[in-house]
């Protein structure tokens, strides 16, 4: 059985990317060293792995990556962060305000 890994990267603008492999390790590097040279990635260089889940299937990993894409960034950034507590609220329109001192993007909440 395959593994599948959700990743995120941050790139140098601060902007994040969000992709799907079966091979972690080789995938980062090809986006570190700009394999692909018309990629999103490559025109953002440096980057760096901030997160990823593990999966055996390839249709679960697959709606998981488009789900992340569908969030917005501060909702990224908490899951990043391990507030998983905070994630229900930034679900909503309204977003309720998180206490930014406990998170690496303080300035994304205010």
């Amino acid at each position: 059985m395959r593994t599948y890994f959700v990743y995120i990267l941050e790139c140098a603008d601060n902007s994040f990317y969000i992709g799907l492999t079966n091979n972690i390790k080789r995938r980062v590097l090809e986006h570190s060293s700009g394999y692909y040279a018309n990629s999103y990635t490559s025109k953002r260089l440096t980057i760096e792995l901030l997160y990823k889940e593990i999966y055996n299937c390839p249709y679960k990993a697959r709606n998981r990556e488009v789900q992340l894409k569908g969030w917005s960034r501060i909702k990224k950034i908490a899951l990043i962060e391990n507030e998983f507590d905070a994630l229900p609220g930034l679900s909503k329109k309204v977003f309720k305000r998180k206490k930014a001192a406990t998170l690496r993007y303080k300035n994304e909440f205010r």
